[in-house]
């Protein structure tokens, strides 16, 4: 099994797994066709699947165009709003591509109809691969658009932090930098997280991917996987898990970078009125 991390759009990602057998493969979250395409010709691999974690735009806008160009395509979700699909999938249903073996994980919350998708090989010496989509990402979780901090916290815990732990993370979003820098605000003295922030600022700067991680790094520095711990819970001046969990997604969700200084001349251009074209009224 063979996982292309392909970067699209402003931060995100989609994967093309390949069977290296029989030269198959699937698509987890076919956002950009074309970058898509060029990928599959260069890997010289026929595509036989789209796995979509959920329906928003940037994560399934390239369904229906593909669905036209390959009529034979499947198409596989647990969202109705999902363009193109052919395959309505339940949790802990599975799947095969070869001798890949998928198993869907049920992971609502960001959207109420969010599927992780978890990978593997038997008898293979590669390590299984999740692929997380909006729900777990490097140092954090997404934002709870259509759940709760309850159903996050199983998805977290019950579900993806289940699973064994030197599974591979493959990730929706390239958030890392900015997520770990959270995670530094909740724990100042925890040595991963400024370790881990250190690389993932230096693969920034190279423009390179910091996924994967893996399920058992994820436990040293994602907060959002440590609300059991002493330090994350006198951050958040709760206890009881799904309490920290809840206000530690509070707290990113107000967590802002320092903000930028405009240069000089763009001072003077706003005092002067000239952007004000531009600008929308309210």
């Amino acid at each position: 099994m063979k996982v292309k991390v392909i970067s699209v759009l402003e931060d995100n990602y989609m994967y093309l797994v390949i069977e290296e057998n029989t030269k198959e493969a699937v698509v987890v979250d076919a956002t950009v066709p074309k970058r898509l395409l060029e990928i599959v010709r260069k890997e010289g691999v026929t595509l036989k699947a789209i796995l979509t974690t959920h329906h928003h735009w940037d994560h399934a806008r390239g369904n229906e165009e593909l669905a036209k160009a390959y009529p034979e395509l499947q198409v596989y979700g647990a969202d109705e709003r999902i363009g193109a699909l052919t395959h309505k999938v339940a949790h802990n249903e599975e799947l095969k591509f070869g001798e890949i073996n998928v198993r869907c994980l049920f992971t609502p919350c960001h959207t109420s109809g969010h599927m992780c998708y978890f990978m593997w090989e038997e008898n293979s010496p590669d390590a299984p691969a999740v692929f997380s989509g909006d729900t777990l990402f490097i140092g954090g979780c997404g934002k709870f658009f259509e759940g709760t901090a309850e159903q996050m916290y199983r998805n977290l815990t019950e579900i993806l932090g289940a699973l064994p732990k030197e599974t591979k993370v493959f990730c929706g979003h390239e958030y890392t930098v900015r997520n770990l820098k959270f995670a530094l605000k909740v724990e100042p003295e925890n040595e991963t997280v400024k370790k881990k922030l250190a690389w993932a600022k230096l693969r920034d700067d190279e423009d390179l991917p910091t996924v994967p991680s893996t399920l058992q790094e994820e436990f040293h520095y994602n907060p959002f996987l440590r609300v059991s711990e002493e330090s994350v819970q006198k951050f958040t001046g709760k206890t009881a898990p799904v309490d920290v969990l809840r206000a530690l997604r509070t707290a990113k969700d107000n967590f802002k970078k320092p903000k930028e200084r405009l240069n000089p001349q763009a001072m003077l251009a706003f005092e002067w009125g000239l952007f004000g074209p531009f600008v929308e009224k309210k």
